[in-house]
């Protein structure tokens, strides 16, 4: 299911994304979201393991439970969600746990990324790009991450106070489309993220390197829990691509 080394897509590759989006939402807990996620038609599944204070953070042993549960569906490919950015540390967790995606949420410089790709050469390198009042922080290192082995950006926002991480806050379209010109790797959308939503990210939705939608909240019910009828909205409203093969 990853991709072998070299053959990571740029952003300008010539498939149609219409057909190569896939859904990930974030923040599984218990195998019974697990269970609700695949069920609802979501490719990725967001599991939390160094995110100090985050709502949906794990121990390693649920956190292994989770991906040999994703892994089992068929369908659900596990994300590592992290915060760390101790390179050795992050690659034995993948090894034990049988992750083969990492997100790398905060704002890890590039030699970890280039770490990662040297320990672990056919894992799926996520590095989040955080955008705030319309600029993009890690902006001056878009193309150091991309030579130290990126295979995929996730454009998110952070918040005047410092936040990141499910803050419900939107990236307005203009300023997401004034910073892909400066990607050749492609990218998943986060930020407030809905059905309706999907009305407001037209440019966004049309541009090649456009992979599809990263979700916490907009899964849920109203109770806090994952729920058929939303992620189902959400993949229905954004397309997703059918499975992950067609998406990297």
């Amino acid at each position: 299911m990853s991709p072998e080394p070299g053959s990571r897509l740029p952003a300008g590759h010539s498939a149609a994304p219409e057909t190569r989006r896939v859904l990930k939402v974030c923040g599984a807990t218990s195998p019974d979201d697990i269970t609700t996620l695949a069920a609802a038609g979501a490719d990725c599944v967001g599991v939390w393991y160094g995110v100090p204070g985050g709502h949906a953070e794990l121990s390693e042993e649920r956190l292994t439970e989770l991906v040999a549960a994703a892994h089992a569906t068929g369908r659900l490919e596990p994300v590592l969600v992290t915060f760390l950015s101790d390179p050795e540390a992050l690659a034995g967790l993948a090894r034990r746990t049988g992750l083969r995606w990492l997100q790398l949420h905060a704002y890890q410089p590039p030699p970890v990324v280039a770490a990662l790709r040297a320990a672990l050469p056919d894992a799926v390198l996520v590095k989040v790009l955080h955008l705030r009042g319309g600029s993009c922080l890690e902006r001056p290192l878009i193309g150091a991450y991309e030579r130290a082995g990126t295979d995929l950006f996730l454009l998110d926002a952070a918040t005047e106070d410092g936040r990141i991480g499910s803050t419900g806050q939107r990236l307005a379209e203009p300023d997401v489309l004034a910073l892909l010109p400066r990607l050749s790797r492609p990218f998943l959308l986060a930020g407030g993220i809905s059905p309706e939503s999907r009305a407001d990210y037209g440019g966004v939705a049309a541009h090649p390197g456009f992979r599809g939608i990263d979700v916490d909240t907009a899964a849920r019910d109203g109770g806090g829990r994952f729920s058929v009828p939303a992620v189902t909205a959400l993949a229905r409203a954004w397309r997703t691509a059918p499975s992950l093969e067609e998406s990297l």
